[in-house]
């Protein structure tokens, strides 16, 4: 089966706004710096625990690791209570995704947000049936960019590796892909726009609109 999986975070949806809400509860407590939800978007796509150290150092001070891992709890905490307060999927995501399962293709997710995270707001958002496997965070020991977890994620949609490509936004994305042997298709409308192409990927997405000429043109001729 032709298998298309996704990055979930600046990809499918703009989830900035609420991890910096999070995020920027967490940091009073600190006594950290706040984060900007429009200025920090590409901190916020790094993870938690890189907001919590920016944050902590905007306002000159230390960040040790034991001070970041017990904050880091805190923040998920923050942020499961409103996991879409903010977050829609982008324009045109679902019905892109509904377009490429209609057309036979398998579709997942491959995420490094925690996985219990990621399927409550795959819930929160109405999308969870849009896709037929989802791996993150905890799912296996290790992260994107190692392969093994966009392999397991191919295998739990149903399809083989080497029919299938991944739709992401940061050069964690490309080098997931290029670890995996796949494709790769970058977004442009994440914090880094058109930027994206110096990564040289495969292929830039500028609207979900496209993603179907463009799952077959990444899928064509590959067993």
């Amino acid at each position: 089966m032709r298998t298309v999986i996704f990055d979930l975070d600046g990809t499918l949806a703009d989830t900035s706004a609420d991890l910096i809400a999070a995020a920027n509860a967490t940091l009073r407590g600190l006594g950290g710096a706040p984060l900007d939800p429009a200025g920090d978007r590409a901190v916020a796509f790094a993870g938690g625990r890189a907001m919590l150290r920016a944050g902590l150092a905007r306002a000159g001070l230390a960040a040790p690791e034991g001070v970041i891992e017990a904050a880091y709890g805190q923040l998920l905490d923050h942020y499961r209570a409103g996991i879409a307060v903010e977050t829609r999927l982008h324009p045109g995501a679902a019905a892109a995704v509904e377009g490429l399962r209609a057309a036979g293709f398998r579709t997942g997710i491959c995420t490094n947000k925690p996985v219990e995270l990621a399927r409550a707001l795959l819930a929160a958002l109405g999308a969870r049936d849009l896709f037929d496997g989802l791996v993150g965070a905890g799912s296996l020991a290790a992260r994107k960019p190692d392969p093994a977890p966009y392999c397991a994620a191919v295998a739990a949609a149903g399809g083989a590796v080497a029919r299938s490509f991944l739709v992401g936004d940061t050069v964690t994305d490309r080098d997931t892909a290029r670890a995996a042997g796949v494709p790769v298709a970058l977004v442009t409308f994440g914090p880094e726009g058109r930027g994206v192409a110096t990564l040289a990927p495969d292929a830039l997405l500028d609207d979900f609109a496209a993603l179907g000429p463009l799952a077959r043109r990444l899928t064509a001729g590959r067993r």
